[in-house]
């Protein structure tokens, strides 16, 4: 795997194109879906003929607390309602990995399970913390499964300043399903999907 993969050259051009859909303008972005407490937007991505969302919502606990339960690890497969299998492929140095993980069907299975290969990176971002991936060609896809494919995506999460006990969790995701699937479908299952992340993420937190 080091051989087939730069980690270090990886790293680096994940950091900086997920910084760069940070310090995008508000009005760039389009309201996609909307809660009391998550929101999500959408543009078109310029990594594929699809959306990069954009989801961002306040979640009581500190930052390092929640990305352990996003990034991969222990925690991410036991509240994480739409993964349902994970395993590290390769492991890098601490925070750098290669994990193969499956997804469950969606929309009365319209959109049937997803497999991926991602390479995945967490870091500091000042206060807080980046956890970004995407995904790389390893291998086929085990019978049953369409192999999905990841571009740039990452979870950006920072403490508030008047509250540090609360976070901001900023998400952008950019996810290629692959196969033939109606693009409203597609946009139906990424929004909710997005929305209900948060759900079992706070739920999970509270254990």
């Amino acid at each position: 795997m080091n051989s087939l993969l730069d980690a270090g050259s990886l790293t680096t051009k994940l950091e900086d194109i997920l910084r760069t859909y940070y310090d995008e303008d508000e009005d760039e972005w389009r309201l996609a879906k909307k809660t009391n407490d998550v929101s999500a937007w959408r543009k078109p991505s310029e990594e594929f003929n699809g959306f990069l969302y954009k989801v961002e919502g306040v979640v009581k606990e500190a930052p390092n607390r929640i990305v352990d339960y996003i990034r991969p690890g222990p925690y991410r497969l036991d509240w994480d309602t739409l993964m349902t299998s994970m395993d590290i492929v390769h492991q890098f140095d601490q925070g750098c990995c290669v994990m193969k993980y499956t997804t469950a069907g969606q929309l009365w299975n319209i959109i049937s399970p997803r497999e991926f290969v991602d390479f995945s990176y967490t870091t500091q971002y000042y206060d807080g913390l980046l956890s970004c991936g995407i995904s790389i060609e390893f291998g086929e896809a085990q019978p049953g499964f369409v192999r999905g494919f990841n571009h740039p995506c990452g979870w950006f999460c920072v403490p508030l300043k008047d509250n540090p006990e609360h976070s901001l969790l900023t998400g952008f995701i950019q996810t290629e399903l692959r196969g033939m699937l109606p693009q409203s479908a597609v946009d139906t299952a990424m929004a909710s999907s997005l929305v209900n992340f948060y759900t079992d993420l706070r739920k999970a937190l509270k254990v």
